[in-house]
């Protein structure tokens, strides 16, 4: 508990700092694209977020209680693995000239030090043939690098919103902290616990106001942190099954692959060509805008906080199902078929205008908002 106090705490302020800042430097960290198919918001906002998570998890793992404990190493080294991941976004919310497959190769970089020096990697997957690949070092690295940053990337697909990736995030690390508590991994289930506040002291920033953005390089270092903490529970606790971090982190994982062959076959366009039609822009656009439909920057922002309640209620279909049969493979694959069936019903009702009621029921009683006329980056 005190590691999350103090992420939360630096995060907070460094958050805050950095809100105060961008008035004067805006043209540096600031998105002021706001006519792109993925953007929602109608003011220049910093995106620097990610920065008040890492020190504030970093501020957090310096305490003496840590750095001096048998965990200090295991938890220093995977800070230190996340740099690369972390840097190349960060550089791309400042430039906007990092390319995706730069950040995914950096990424990549982050999950192969990993590997290497705090042996998280992928040695069993309950999934038959591949169980048989990563018995063999390369295998393995390869699976878990493409994992790695396949969440990474995943976390950035669904950071669309105000709230919308950092609440998932945080709702992922509870039920990891939750599991490794269960199983007795006091380092796993404590740094999870630093990674929920620091994504929280950010949180109270970005919703419902949207005063900051989480930025590439947040989305993609808590997507590391999440699958590096998920790699180190299995290596050391061999009861949990393989599937239980692809089932915890499935909401992303799902979005993203059905986003490529939606692009790819469906629409013949390169994967890598944004579009505005994710599920949670489709939320957007076709639920929450009847509750509030016009185009004032006070009623933008409250559709835009309006959106993301939605998705953290998807999320947690599978995170919920994750943490109650986080020892079974057999369930967690059925519940991986079940939450793929709902995504795709409900992607394809909203899509052909026939969203369901209890959302419209819910879109139409939006509660009194103030904030801040500015929101979301994607």
């Amino acid at each position: 508990m005190p590691l999350l106090i103090t992420a939360f705490a630096i995060s907070f302020a460094v958050t805050l700092v950095l809100i105060r800042l961008s008035k004067g430097s805006a043209a540096v960290w600031s998105d002021h694209d706001t006519a792109g198919p993925q953007k929602f918001h109608v003011m220049p906002v910093p995106r620097a977020g990610g920065l008040g998570i890492v020190l504030g998890l970093l501020g957090a793992l310096l305490l003496p209680t840590v750095v001096d404990g048998p965990w200090g190493p295991v938890a220093l080294g995977v800070m230190a693995c996340g740099i690369p991941a972390f840097a190349s976004g960060l550089v791309e919310d400042i430039t906007k000239r990092v390319a995706p497959r730069w950040r995914l190769g950096a990424t990549a970089v982050s999950a192969t030090l990993a590997f290497w020096l705090l042996d998280a990697a992928i040695v069993r997957t309950d999934i038959p043939g591949l169980d048989w690949l990563v018995s063999f070092s390369a295998g393995s690295l390869l699976l878990t690098v493409l994992g790695v940053a396949g969440i990474a990337n995943s976390v950035n697909i669904i950071d669309g919103f105000n709230g919308l990736a950092s609440m998932c995030v945080a709702i992922m690390l509870a039920a990891l902290a939750y599991v490794a508590f269960q199983v007795g991994d006091a380092l796993v289930g404590t740094l999870a616990l630093a990674g929920i506040g620091a994504v929280l002291g950010f949180f109270v920033w970005n919703f419902p106001g949207g005063l900051i953005f989480l930025g590439d390089g947040g989305a993609y270092f808590l997507g590391f942190w999440v699958a590096e903490l998920s790699l180190l529970l299995l290596a050391r606790n061999p009861q949990v099954s393989p599937l239980f971090p692809l089932l915890l982190c499935f909401y992303p994982v799902f979005e993203t692959l059905f986003s490529i062959y939606r692009r790819k076959v469906l629409r013949a366009l390169p994967s890598s060509v944004p579009d505005g039609i994710h599920l949670h822009s489709l939320i957007y656009r076709r639920v929450i805008r009847w509750a509030v439909g016009d185009r004032s920057a006070k009623a933008l922002t409250r559709r835009n906080s309006m959106t993301s309640p939605f998705l953290w209620m998807l999320c947690m279909l599978s995170v919920v199902p994750a943490v109650l049969a986080w020892h079974s493979s057999a369930l967690l694959a059925l519940a991986l078929l079940l939450f793929a069936l709902v995504y795709v019903g409900l992607y394809w009702r909203i899509v052909r205008f026939r969203s369901p009621r209890w959302m419209r029921a819910l879109a139409t009683r939006p509660r009194p908002l103030e904030a801040s006329p500015s929101h979301v980056r994607r």
